[in-house]
């Protein structure tokens, strides 16, 4: 099969010479500068419009030395927490002219050192990260900073890296919160269903768990203390280990709502009355909390909050050319909230 040549494409300069004007006007009402009439930008845009001329991005992004594109790598889209912070920071960076190249790490640090290439190869002008539930070292990040592209780190962050700006949840609220619950309501042998402790989340949650069971003179019972992937599966197997002796849990934290959801699901399977003989606790306020029965008590991160602050930040910097060392160095801290439900 013979491929058809590629027809030549309009430029600026078509533009200019269909309606007399300069190519420099053109091209400030193409970029939608404040100096151009209205009616010259309407006209300007009609007529790219009707010319099929569609702007050359990277060739604007070398002239000028920015791509007005900000790339971000995600543990995983689907959770529920990083599709809300997405969504925000998405939609606030459209309003200020700035596109989001989105990544997937899939938790698997190979894959999220491969994107940082990609990602500064592409000229970002900025990357936003959560990092995955492994890494702990992040020297793949050094290459941004030290080329001045700001690094904004939010979720899962370094515990400290100089240059880079951290939004974080205040995960050990989070977790006394949920632990102090459930002692509030009358539990007294706690469970805790928590993530690998390699990150910042769940070294922070396991904290505040531990913190509240002791000013509330909890005994703590280490065999019911999970540190795993918080899957479906995990929790499940979890709940099986918990309630295979005699001596068994009143009050469970989990520390996402999946592993929440599946405990409630093997406690409703095995005759397990929820909250009667356990109540359970999740974190982040996933919607099927509120829609399950009955509806699981959580911990809400407020993600809207968190993509938003990331984009007010974020473009106070790109706009008015500042430096991130400007800024301050410690992190930006997003509040947590108890969401009370009926499983407890």
């Amino acid at each position: 099969m013979i491929r058809k040549k590629r027809a030549q494409e309009n430029t600026i300069l078509d533009i200019a010479g269909a309606l007399k004007l300069s190519a420099a006007t053109v091209s400030r009402a193409l970029n939608g500068q404040v100096h151009v009439k209205e009616k010259t930008r309407n006209d300007v845009l009609k007529m790219a419009e009707k010319l099929g001329y569609r702007r050359n991005q990277m060739a604007s992004g070398l002239r000028s030395n920015k791509t007005y594109t900000v790339g971000l790598i995600v543990p995983r889209i689907s959770m529920f927490f990083h599709a809300e912070v997405i969504t925000t920071i998405q939609n606030n960076l459209h309003k200020h002219g700035y596109n989001l190249m989105i990544c997937q790490s899939n938790d698997d640090i190979s894959m999220e050192k491969e994107l940082t290439e990609i990602l500064f190869s592409s000229r970002v002008d900025a990357l936003i990260v959560a990092c995955t539930l492994f890494t702990t070292d992040f020297s793949h990040f050094l290459k941004f900073m030290e080329s001045g592209v700001p690094v904004f780190f939010y979720d899962r962050v370094p515990p400290h890296l100089p240059g880079a700006m951290v939004i974080r949840g205040d995960d050990i609220r989070g977790g006394y919160l949920a632990a102090s619950h459930l002692i509030e309501t009358g539990c007294r042998h706690i469970a805790h269903i928590s993530g690998p402790l390699s990150c910042n989340l769940y070294r922070d949650r396991s904290a505040g768990f531990y913190s509240a069971m002791e000013q509330h003179h909890i005994a703590v019972n280490e065999d019911w203390i999970f540190h795993q992937e918080l899957t479906t599966v995990n929790a499940r197997e979890a709940m099986r280990k918990l309630f295979e002796g005699k001596k068994v849990p009143d009050g469970l934290c989990t520390d996402n709502d999946s592993s929440a959801i599946a405990a409630l699901e093997y406690a409703r399977e095995t005759g397990i009355n929820v909250p009667k003989d356990l109540k359970i606790i999740g974190y982040s306020n996933d919607p099927r909390t509120a829609i399950i029965s009955p509806a699981i008590t959580t911990i809400e991160q407020f993600p809207n909050q968190v993509g938003k602050k990331i984009v007010d930040v974020l473009v106070d910097l790109l706009k008015n050319e500042k430096n991130i060392d400007e800024l301050s160095n410690a992190p930006i801290i997003i509040p947590t909230e108890l969401i009370r439900r009926m499983s407890t």
